[in-house]
């Protein structure tokens, strides 16, 4: 049995604090069922107490009026110290919530790691102010940290996720608290291990683990300036209902059905190998994963042979092997969510070519088997909704003008991909997908690049330049005309 891991306090200003309430949360192994972890669960009141403390240190505390680059430096701290502790904190994600211990390595611990390090070029780079002509004169147009921002974070890629939004608000000079799922608060704790050795300020961050029940008060709070979150359609929608009663600037990365697009010229095994780790990433629990792989109808036999073969050849077990490429899924209902939709897909009509069920031999933990659909069209549920989990879907299509038009009937608009022989004629078709991110024969997602979704998948950018100026007010100061300043 696994070593229990308990904590008894709350990360609030920067330091770890009895919890005002008396709940707690229960962390469930998705392998063994059993439990793994547990920690205080964020009452109300450690809200008020975690939003006052940001508060003061936004309006009275020095990080905000710290240089950048003094700022760099200790969020650079951080980076370095992620990159240290990238094993520890990978075992503690994929316990939590089941990633494969491989992908966790290189995305939940390594790839947060990077995006800190993203968000520190672009800090370094950026123009926070500038002279600009007026028509009655000279500007000044200034960008200022937006204030105390609430951080809202998920299950799936919680490191990732918290990197990207701790990332630009502290080195824009905001303070932050930041709401880890009930699914996964383990890594929190390290995080705030990090936090503290790095030299963040008194009240810069604090980390409440706590439901939506919470959340939902967390995002309403009238001391918060911001809310940036990542998580379903549903909750994001709820999130800015709540949040426009204040008028809070939002951010929300929201979910996704990407299309991968082979076109009739390209090479299937070049495009199986690309596809098929960007649609089953961990588990499937990937917003930006390519769950609907579009083939064309002359070529469809040979391609859904080879995804079928290649999905069949995925290794299904433990998360904590270095050897599984697919673990079980976080919870209970996350398991069923995709039972579900294996179900609702044959009823549709859509074949089963692979998968389709528990794997054999795994009668304990929250898995379900890498699942391919067939003969799936475009109007099935499971084609228009996200399941979040390991079932891809296989569209046959005529010529290119149906491929794009499939691509773009969605509800969202967050990734996607192109595989073909001419690049150029990729990045054409590129141009014509309503996505906010797209690949061209290859799968991967920039951190110095504008990060978000059209449609349902979101508002906002996350990454790059543009997701840092998330994160900052823009000021006009006019100046009078003639002034020269002071040249």
């Amino acid at each position: 049995m696994t070593e229990l891991v308990e904590h008894g306090k709350l990360f609030i200003g920067g330091e770890l604090t009895d919890p005002l309430g008396e709940e707690v949360i229960d962390v469930v192994s998705p392998h063994t069922e059993e439990v793994i972890g547990r920690v205080p669960h964020a009452s109300r009141a450690d809200v008020d107490r975690a939003v006052a403390a940001a508060r003061r240190a936004f309006d009275e505390g020095p990080w905000p009026r710290m240089s950048v680059e003094e700022r760099i430096v200790v969020v650079s701290r951080i980076k370095d110290a992620i990159a240290v502790r990238h094993e520890e904190i990978a075992r503690s994600i994929s316990a939590q919530n089941g990633s494969p211990y491989s992908w966790s390595v290189l995305a939940q611990a390594l790839g947060a790691m990077m995006v800190w390090d993203a968000a520190i070029t672009v800090a370094r780079d950026f123009t926070y102010e500038e002279r600009r002509g007026g028509i009655l004169g000279p500007l000044l147009v200034r960008r200022e940290p937006v204030g105390v921002v609430a951080a809202v974070i998920p299950w799936n890629v919680p490191q990732f996720t918290a990197a990207a939004k701790l990332g630009p608000a502290l080195l824009a000079g905001c303070t932050v608290v930041l709401k880890p799922s009930p699914e996964s608060p383990l890594d929190s704790y390290i995080l705030a291990d990090i936090a503290t050795e790095a030299g963040l300020p008194e009240g810069v961050l604090s980390i409440l683990p706590a439901d939506r029940e919470v959340s939902e008060y967390l995002v309403g709070h009238p001391g918060v300036d911001k809310v940036s979150f990542t998580g379903s359609v549903a909750a994001g929608r709820r999130v800015m209902e709540v949040a426009s009663r204040n008028l809070t600037r939002v951010t929300l990365e929201l979910g996704g059905k990407s299309a991968a697009v082979i076109l009739p010229d390209a090479d299937t095994a070049t495009a199986v190998a690309g596809i098929v780790p960007a649609a089953w990433m961990n588990n499937g629990q990937a917003c930006v994963a390519q769950t609907r792989i579009l083939v064309p109808r002359a070529r469809y036999e040979e391609t859904a042979e080879a995804f079928a073969a290649a999905a069949g050849a995925l290794v299904v077990g433990d998360p904590l092997d270095p050897a599984t490429q697919v673990g079980p899924l976080v919870a209970r209902r996350q398991q069923q969510r995709s039972l579900d939709y294996i179900r609702i897909g044959q009823e549709e009509g859509a074949k089963v070519l692979a998968g389709g069920g528990r794997p054999a031999g795994l009668d304990r933990g929250w898995y379900v088997e890498p699942t391919l659909f067939g003969e799936v069209d475009n109007s099935m549920r499971i084609a228009r909704e996200e399941i979040f989990g390991p079932v891809i879907c296989l569209l046959p299509y005529g010529d290119e003008a149906e491929a794009l038009r499939l691509a773009n009937d969605s509800d969202f608009g967050l990734s996607g991909s192109v595989w073909t022989a001419d690049v150029e004629h990729g990045i054409e078709f590129a141009r014509g997908v309503r996505t906010g991110t797209f690949n061209v024969n290859t799968f991967s997602l920039d951190m110095l690049g504008p990060f978000g979704g059209y449609k349902n998948s979101g508002l906002g950018r996350e990454f790059g330049p543009e997701g840092f100026g998330e994160y900052l007010e823009h000021k006009m100061i006019h100046l009078p005309a003639g002034y020269d300043g002071g040249a």
